[in-house]
């Protein structure tokens, strides 16, 4: 390998050792997990001669955040992935303490690398002084040479009212001859913006200013901004920091939203907003136009304020199945790719089925799967779902008619610290019903409701003989359901 440090050396070798005591069997069956270490943000998610590349933020020595790497995999069909070896490490002067998150295209038969640089020196006072600046590495899909003339944005073109602090997550594209830097930065007030940078040849870069600074209502600071075109309708993503709860739409914390508007003349005009994954684990997402141009989404399966994995584990994070994205009815629907399908293995199909009380079916039970309920009435004043059952043990998604409120809820599961355990949504039955679509992987869960109208995402932890599936109604409830294992 060429232009290759011993920092990154030795990240790849390290990996290598791990992965070799690890025991496989314990991974999700068909979501992307650390290979060791810790993961967190997707990366540099793009299409590069043919292929689907996917960076992460990977820490290898612990099980915890630390100085951030740039994990890599790559995949033809969304499902099964082959790992690569690491492809950025924090070895230059200007990113000793961290490659932060970023983007990636395809230019001229290379594969760009756009990620953020970031020292953290202790002044003589005692002061950490943070400086984040963005960076190009240049590559051939497997190494990565970085840009000389690196960083290619520091703060010295950033205008008075922006932080050189909070500046990051690099979006890099492609347009009319220009390239262009769409980034995440706090701003004086401590409200987030998104700031817009333009190069000619990716090494001097103007400053176009802020597209977007929104209400200080939205959070604290808009991280890793996504804008692409979907149809005819512009979309911009951003995932958000302490945000306050309103409703059953936003709750406290992190939040990833979507926003459809205009954009011209270097500005985003927000015309409706919406929520991306009303879960409990999910950030960062992630976009792509695949080769067939479907926009494919992926984001980290994780809460920052929450660790649910078993702590014997030798790694620590995962990604969401990447999803399809859609419009319908004026809002952004997602489901899971269709490529799934081609590793359905038993399928059991019921009709008609009239749950009351508690009822089970022999073939329907595991791990891994792909189950779709569809409630189709009755008198009964709530429908439970229980996965993962052992014992009084389970993972609980609980619909309540009267108030058409979708619950999902990990309280009784192997849960041992106090944590957020359970989320709510509205959702009211489409043409008089309810369809529950639920991914299910060793660890998490993944509801699509109404084919995609509204989408939760949890972790969860229970041992790997819990394994039943139980229905439960109170009062008579007539549905659907088809389940498919997965295998892959």
């Amino acid at each position: 390998m060429k232009n290759i440090t011993n920092s990154l050396i030795k990240a790849i070798q390290y990996e290598e050792i791990k992965l070799h005591e690890g025991k496989d069997e314990e991974r999700p069956f068909f979501h992307i997990s650390a290979p060791v270490g810790w993961l967190n943000d997707p990366n540099g998610f793009s299409v590069f001669r043919g292929e689907y590349h996917l960076f992460y933020q990977y820490h290898p020595y612990a099980t915890e955040w630390g100085p951030m790497h740039w994990g890599h995999m790559k995949t033809r069909d969304f499902i099964k992935w082959t790992r690569l070896p690491v492809a950025l490490a924090p070895d230059q002067t200007y990113d000793k303490d961290g490659c932060f998150s970023g983007s990636a295209i395809e230019f001229d038969n290379k594969h760009i690398l756009a990620y953020t640089s970031v020292t953290d020196d202790v002044t003589d006072d005692g002061v950490h002084r943070i400086r984040q600046t963005q960076s190009l590495a240049i590559g051939d899909g497997l190494t990565y040479t970085k840009l000389p003339e690196n960083p290619v944005i520091t703060g010295e073109i950033l205008g008075e009212s922006c932080s050189k602090e909070d500046f990051r997550d690099p979006k890099l594209f492609f347009q009319d001859g220009f390239f262009y830097m769409l980034t995440a930065n706090r701003s004086v007030d401590s409200s987030g913006q998104l700031l817009l940078f333009q190069s000619k040849d990716l090494v001097s870069w103007s400053n176009l200013g802020a597209i977007e600074q929104p209400e200080r209502k939205l959070g604290k600071m808009w991280e890793c901004p996504d804008l692409f075109k979907l149809g005819e309708q512009t979309v911009l993503l951003a995932s958000i920091q302490e945000m306050e709860a309103e409703g059953l739409e936003f709750h406290s914390g992190n939040n990833t939203l979507y926003f459809f508007g205009d954009f011209k003349e270097n500005k985003f005009r927000r015309k409706k907003t919406g929520v991306l994954d009303y879960g409990l684990d999910f950030y960062a997402a992630q976009t792509i136009r695949a080769l067939d141009g479907r926009r494919i989404m992926i984001a980290w399966m994780q809460s920052w304020d929450t660790r649910l994995l078993p702590e014997h584990l030798k790694w620590n994070g995962m990604m969401t199945l990447p999803r399809e994205l859609s419009l319908n009815g004026g809002r952004l629907c997602q489901k899971p790719v269709h490529e799934i399908e081609n590793y359905w293995g038993k399928e059991v199909h019921y009709q008609n089925q009239y749950i009351e009380k508690l009822q089970q079916y022999p073939e329907i039970q595991g791990r891994s799967f792909d189950l779709t309920v569809t409630i189709l009435g009755g008198s009964y004043r709530y429908i439970e779902i229980r996965l993962a059952k052992k014992e009084n043990k389970y993972l609980s998604i609980l619909y309540l008619p009267e108030l058409n409120i979708l619950r999902i809820d990990r309280k009784f599961t192997a849960l041992i610290r106090d944590y957020v355990t359970e989320r709510c949504i509205d959702l009211e039955p489409v043409e008089n019903k309810v369809t529950l679509r639920i991914l299910m992987d060793r660890y998490s869960v993944e509801v699509f409701a109404n084919h995609g109208e509204k989408v939760m995402t949890m972790l969860y932890h229970m041992d790997s003989e819990a394994k039943d599936i139980e229905f439960y109604s109170q009062g008579g409830c007539l549905v659907d359901i088809n389940y498919h294992s997965i295998v892959l």
